[in-house]
């Protein structure tokens, strides 16, 4: 068998090529609706979630993603490669309606298994933590931010093409099947490794139609999945308004906060995951006094089912991690001092049912009657019982970084 086309036949490597993508294909199917299905159910707050639902959940997905990019890959090969050798006629070529369709599936097919690999990859890139693909690169890529709104986007238009590759597919071997059986021309045996002689086809009619028809079809697919919402997506809330004015304590000025920031970031399979609180609110009394001494005070009330956390939102709001529906809101009340290095924050942080003792150093530039504070600390999550079921840190670290940042005016 010659690995190169003729014009009535397929080389060896056009027919690996084939096969290997048809092969990979068709398993990827139901490894994504499983591993999608298993995703589904650890993002659902009242879910119990155990170590190994996760473990199980990550290893489809991982396998999922590494598979989707061999295709990618195998795909650009074979789109090179084809352009290089001559593509055999059909053997219906007279019967210019099927084989509009014939041409029009198989510009559906290539486009599809290059789209539907490099928009999940794109969504990929765009998240952070969740099942890493099982290849040395493609984490991140370049130009692609990790942005949610990007990530939802990548992830609709994903399920879009998916959906488009499908019923190409379907077509496809719909279509093979006619001509073998209904037909009974060498359609599909050309294709099959021992295929025999195949008869030299008609004479091929060339045109525009079948490429212009494709690009109509992936078109009014997106514009549908549009329509049902596939690409919508919530954006990460403005930074918390509505922060609260309090009388001035021993001495202290009332200030309130007009602009700020509060995240955390956690690390999810070896890979950082960050998100931010959207509603929180701040009570501050600060006086700056002349040598290190107290300050003030500050009390933060925290809204928890404000946190947006890329792919695990939902998760991170069960009952085995913050569970939001039974402890809304976190606490933290601390003495404002300042140091010989700077300034303290020393109080307590309240998460879930467990009150722990922290210190949270930060830097304050005082502009008359305006202050810009910035400040960071480390938590142990398993101290707040915070995922208290996953004990292994591979699977789920146990710092988490807290880091805030906000404006204030005197009152």
């Amino acid at each position: 068998m010659s690995l190169t086309n003729t014009t009535h036949s397929y080389g060896a490597l056009a027919k690996l090529f084939h096969w290997t993508t048809a092969v990979l294909i068709l398993a990827l199917f139901p490894l994504g609706m499983i591993a999608n299905g298993m995703a589904e159910g650890l993002r659902d707050p009242a879910a119990s979630v155990t170590e190994a639902q996760i473990a199980q959940t990550v290893a489809l997905f991982s396998a999922h993603k590494t598979l989707g990019l061999a295709v990618f890959f195998i795909a650009l090969l074979r789109v090179g490669w084809s352009l290089t050798q001559p593509r055999p006629g059909l053997l219906n070529a007279e019967n210019r309606v099927e084989a509009t369709l014939a041409e029009t599936i198989h510009w559906l097919l290539y486009g599809s298994i290059l789209l539907v690999p490099l928009s999940g990859w794109l969504h990929h890139a765009a998240t952070t933590g969740f099942a890493p693909i099982r290849w040395p690169f493609g984490q991140s890529l370049p130009l692609v931010p990790k942005s949610e709104g990007f990530a939802e986007l990548m992830a609709g238009l994903h399920l879009v093409l998916q959906r488009v590759l499908l019923a190409a597919v379907v077509l496809h071997i719909a279509g093979a099947l006619k001509h073998h059986v209904v037909d009974r021309d060498a359609t599909l045996r050309r294709m099959l490794p021992h295929g025999g002689t195949a008869p030299q086809p008609p004479k091929q009619h060339k045109s525009l139609v079948p490429p212009l028809a494709a690009l109509t079809i992936w078109g009014a697919a997106i514009v549908v999945g549009a329509g049902s919402g596939l690409f919508g997506h919530t954006s990460a809330p403005a930074a918390a308004q509505a922060q609260q004015d309090i009388a001035p304590a021993s001495g202290g000025a009332g200030w309130t906060v007009t602009d700020g920031s509060l995240g955390i970031t956690v690390t999810q399979l070896g890979s950082p995951v960050s998100g931010q609180f959207a509603d929180w609110t701040a009570a501050i009394t600060f006086e700056d006094p002349a040598q290190p001494g107290p300050a003030g005070q500050v009390d933060v009330i925290v809204n928890i089912a404000s946190l947006t956390l890329g792919s695990v939102t939902d998760q991170a709001m069960g009952p085995d991690y913050f569970d939001a529906s039974a402890f809304p809101t976190a606490i933290f009340s601390a003495d404002l001092e300042k140091t010989a290095q700077g300034y303290l924050a020393d109080g307590t942080l309240t998460i879930r049912d467990q009150t722990v003792p922290v210190q949270m150093p930060f830097q304050l530039i005082l502009d008359g009657e305006n202050a810009e504070m910035t400040g960071q600390l480390e938590l142990n999550r398993m101290e707040f019982g915070v995922g208290a079921s996953v004990t292994d840190a591979a699977t789920l670290g146990f710092g988490v970084d807290v880091v805030v940042t906000l404006t204030a005016s005197r009152s």
